[in-house]
């Protein structure tokens, strides 16, 4: 059976019936020790990495530098049988902040803008845990503080 959860180090983790991994905000982590990262941290991935854990797909994305380079977007759907989507996650991860610095990169209000199309009606926005309203808020203040 797969799983979605949350450890006590505030990371995802997924899970399925032979394999598992853990999603940070600037790599994801096998459970045989292999990661994924961005280039810019050490890495092999440019644009998208995925896979497949029974029945939860996860594509782990890098749309774009935010406040220190390399974070990471991940988007989970678990499906049924039959193909059809139950529920969609997306992890904004470290894109997100709470105070937007005075000096913020030309590429983190675009990255953030990419992550905002990933967000359907349906679709929770987990670690962090916040709207996508939150998110859409902070879109426009990455914009404000960039363009004045």
């Amino acid at each position: 059976m797969s799983s979605i959860s949350e450890n006590s180090d505030g990371h995802i983790v997924v899970e399925g019936d032979e394999r598992s991994l853990t999603i940070g905000p600037y790599e994801v982590v096998l459970d045989d020790g292999t990661t994924i990262a961005h280039e810019s941290r050490g890495g092999s991935l440019a644009s998208v990495w995925a896979t497949q854990l029974d029945r939860i797909s996860v594509e782990v994305m890098h749309l774009g530098d935010g406040p220190e380079g390399g974070e990471l977007v991940t988007s989970l759907a678990a499906v049924s049988e039959d193909g059809a989507v139950l529920a969609s996650y997306v992890l904004v991860g470290a894109l997100w902040t709470d105070e937007v610095p005075g000096t913020v990169p030309p590429s983190w209000p675009v990255a953030v803008d990419l992550a905002l199309g990933l967000v359907g009606d349906g679709t929770v926005l987990l670690a962090p845990d916040i709207a996508k309203d939150d998110l859409e808020t902070l879109h426009q203040r990455l914009l404000g503080a960039l363009h004045g």
